[in-house]
């Protein structure tokens, strides 16, 4: 009789598209950003510019998003559904990987919390939603499907490898930082970038992995420099002359950051090698803590290093500057 009921009983109804939006949609906000651009004249100081993003809360006050969207920010407003806004900051990041983690400045009314899933268990072929704000219209809604899964090399100053995944789903300008769901509701990677292919079209959208995210931010590990970073390795490393196999061009500070306040230099004007536009003119970092970036395993080591800081000690980084290599060093 049991096993007669058992087989009788209908199976569990998947959610639709629709059942899974209004379910999660609460828990994504807009980010709005100001933060100042290049200067490429001497004695210009650049004007602020603003940006927009996506993200997630993740606890209560905290906010998932993409290290882009807010490295360099002098100042982020997180607006939450509802039209409710407020200030956020910056308490930890990985470039390498284009994850940051915020901080507002205080609990929301009713905030909505997303649960992160396991992007381990997902698979090619599976469905999946992306909710932000493209081209600043919040909470649009893209359906689409897990393409592939890669590993991204040198990216973002290229501390790290960066687990994405790749997806169909439509994704533009505003969706960065923002949260990719499964079916399930549950948050399984932040939207990273596109690329195009030389005609512009197909444009490929890549999110990082949520358990890339549990395991470099929300461990607690994470930390924020404030820099922006370009990866100089291979032919770069030569054509800059680095002593060593890999470092990275320092782009953008952002102000009172702990990476102005040891005083490295950022690029001051465009350059374009192989393709490849960036800021030169600024600093090429070497070492962090006596961890040479071309030392194996030197993300994860840096990482740890300063997640392990005690205050009062000094940090120390090593740079290549105007052909001399020059140590800074910083007493919290």
């Amino acid at each position: 009789m049991i096993l007669a009921a058992v087989a009788l009983a209908p199976p569990a109804r998947a959610q639709s598209v629709t059942e899974v939006y209004k379910k999660v949609k609460d828990s994504v906000v807009v980010i709005q950003t100001s933060e100042r651009g290049s200067s490429t004249r001497p004695g210009i100081v650049p004007a602020l510019q603003k940006g927009m993003g996506s993200g997630v809360l993740v606890d209560t006050d905290r906010v998932l998003t993409a290290a882009h969207v807010v490295q360099v920010a002098e100042s982020i407003i997180v607006q939450l559904p509802g039209g409710e806004a407020m200030s956020a900051s910056v308490i930890a990041s990985e470039p390498s990987a284009d994850l940051a983690l915020l901080k507002l400045e205080r609990v929301p009314m009713a905030p909505v919390v997303a649960a992160l899933g396991d992007s381990d268990a997902v698979e090619v072929g599976d469905q999946v939603l992306v909710v932000g704000a493209p081209l600043g219209m919040s909470h649009s809604l893209s359906v689409g499907y897990i393409s592939a899964r890669r590993t991204a090399n040198n990216m973002f100053g290229g501390f790290s490898n960066a687990e994405l995944l790749q997806t169909d789903a439509v994704v533009n300008p505003g969706n960065s930082g923002g949260p990719m769901f499964d079916m399930n509701g549950h948050v399984v990677g932040i939207v990273s970038h596109l690329i195009f292919g030389e005609t512009g079209a197909g444009g490929l959208g890549f999110v990082v992995t949520s358990n890339m995210a549990k395991e470099l931010l929300l461990s607690g590990k994470g930390t924020w420099t404030g820099v922006e970073g370009y990866l100089l390795d291979g032919e770069l490393a030569r054509i800059f002359q680095l002593p060593q196999a890999r470092g990275n061009l320092v782009q953008r500070i952002a102000k009172d950051s702990p990476a102005a306040k040891i005083g490295l230099q950022a690029g001051n004007r465009e350059a374009t090698i192989g393709g490849e536009t960036f800021l030169v003119g600024g600093d090429v970092i070497l070492s962090v803590q006596g961890i040479g970036l071309a030392e194996p395993g030197a993300a994860g080591r840096i990482r740890e290093a300063m997640a392990a800081f005690t205050p009062g000690k000094p940090v120390t980084v090593v740079v290549l500057r105007g052909g001399r290599l020059i140590e800074l060093e910083w007493i919290p």
